[in-house]
């Protein structure tokens, strides 16, 4: 009969060792990610191939959530470096000079910025979105509060005695 059990180097997939190593990955991953928008480059960074982490993602709805957040990130880092590119320009050697030229090519960065924009603008209105509900739930509870001391310190309107109530004849 052969032997069926795992071999004593391998952990079964809900070991804490294992969750401890996909957490470990993923933070490599999605800081690299942040740092780079380059999904191959971000796997290389978390020692791990392209297909783990695109599997990663698509059967873990969290872990999407956090790439979109590192994708965004990364576009708001592209968007930063692309601006500093334009107002500063990139100093590159010139054929047979001693001293390098500055250069103003953008259109890599450009097709990039334009390739990201779309998942980037949807990305922030989540983000925008998920913080417009917290900030509505705060003011509706510094509401509530304010209602609530109201209430407490409000003076009990006073009782009439009884031959000074007013009769609504009407009824």
């Amino acid at each position: 009969m052969a032997d069926t059990s795992l071999p004593r180097t391998a952990k079964p997939a809900g070991s804490k060792s294992t969750r401890a190593s996909t957490r470990s990955w993923r933070r490599v991953f999605l800081a690299e990610l942040a740092a780079t928008s380059n999904v191959a480059a971000s796997a290389r960074a978390a020692g791990i191939n392209t297909a783990q982490a695109y599997e990663a993602r698509r059967a873990d709805p969290e872990f999407y959530r956090e790439w979109q957040e590192a994708l965004c990130e990364g576009y708001d880092l592209l968007e930063l470096n692309l601006l500093h590119r334009l107002r500063e320009g990139e100093i590159k050697p010139a054929p047979g000079a001693k001293r390098g030229t500055r250069v103003f090519d953008n259109a890599t960065a450009l097709r990039l910025l334009v390739a990201h924009r779309d998942s980037a603008t949807r990305q922030r209105a989540v983000i925008e979105n998920r913080n417009s509900e917290a900030i509505i739930d705060a003011i509706n509870a510094k509401i509530e509060k304010i209602k609530q001391r109201r209430l407490a310190t409000a003076p009990a309107a006073p009782t009439l005695p009884a031959s000074e109530k007013v009769i609504d004849v009407d009824q």
